[in-house]
């Protein structure tokens, strides 16, 4: 990582981890110069959390399993006027967080969110790519907002998104967050980013399990939001 001070951050990179050990070491040694990487150690057991702080990152412990558990950990520990989410198991170049971040400092876009574009073909699994467009789908039907993706890369402003009361604490926060950022009135745009073949095993969209459980707590989001 670039040794930035807490007071030079401009986005603070949140990175849920679950047994990332791996990974790690390459996602951090690639945080771009103004951000700082928010690791939050979701029940780790292969040393992830030891291998973060040593690395320079901010670590935040959220022992309730679950993405949107470690997110909002995350958002909350934050500090940087913008935030981006992001994977932490090497699946994405940091790079485009930067990228994503000027829009939202041009006052071009409230929320970018990235649209991956797999470098090679088994950084996307095919079960993984058709719950995404049926995702997708269902989000235009419900909404009427057109998105290609509802990937793992998201930037925005941090006291807004959390202005959004967020509560989801599983696989339905990156929707939530869409969708509570849409009745908003924010301006919610995709821009395109580099997506390749994650760092160890999956523990979510990589399986069909995974990717079934996604599914149905995202379809359970855009019911409540119907009635």
């Amino acid at each position: 990582m670039h040794p930035t001070s807490a007071s030079n951050v401009l986005v603070d990179i949140i990175l849920p981890c679950l047994d990332e050990a791996r990974a790690l070491p390459a996602v951090l040694a690639a945080v771009p110069t103004g951000c700082r990487a928010v690791v939050v150690d979701n029940g780790s057991t292969d040393g992830s959390a030891a291998i973060a702080a040593r690395l320079g990152a901010l670590v935040v412990s959220e022992p309730q399993r679950g993405y949107g558990a470690a997110a909002h950990a995350g958002l909350c520990a934050a500090t940087a006027p913008l935030v981006a989410f992001c994977d932490a198991d090497g699946s994405l170049d940091l790079a485009d967080v930067t990228r994503l971040a000027r829009r939202v400092v041009a006052g071009d876009a409230d929320l970018v969110l990235g649209r991956r574009r797999p470098v090679s073909g088994g950084a996307w699994p095919l079960h993984a790519r058709l719950a995404n467009r049926e995702l997708a789908r269902r989000i235009r039907r419900r909404t009427g907002l057109v998105l290609a993706d509802l990937g793992p890369l998201r930037v925005g402003r941090r006291e807004a998104l959390l202005g959004l009361g967020l509560t989801d604490r599983r696989s339905g926060y990156p929707l939530e967050t869409v969708l509570r950022a849409q009745a908003a009135g924010w301006r919610i745009r995709e821009e395109d980013v580099a997506y390749a073949p994650r760092v160890g095993r999956s523990k979510v969209t990589g399986t069909v399990r995974g990717s079934l459980q996604v599914v149905l707590d995202m379809s359970r989001l855009l019911a409540e939001t119907a009635r």
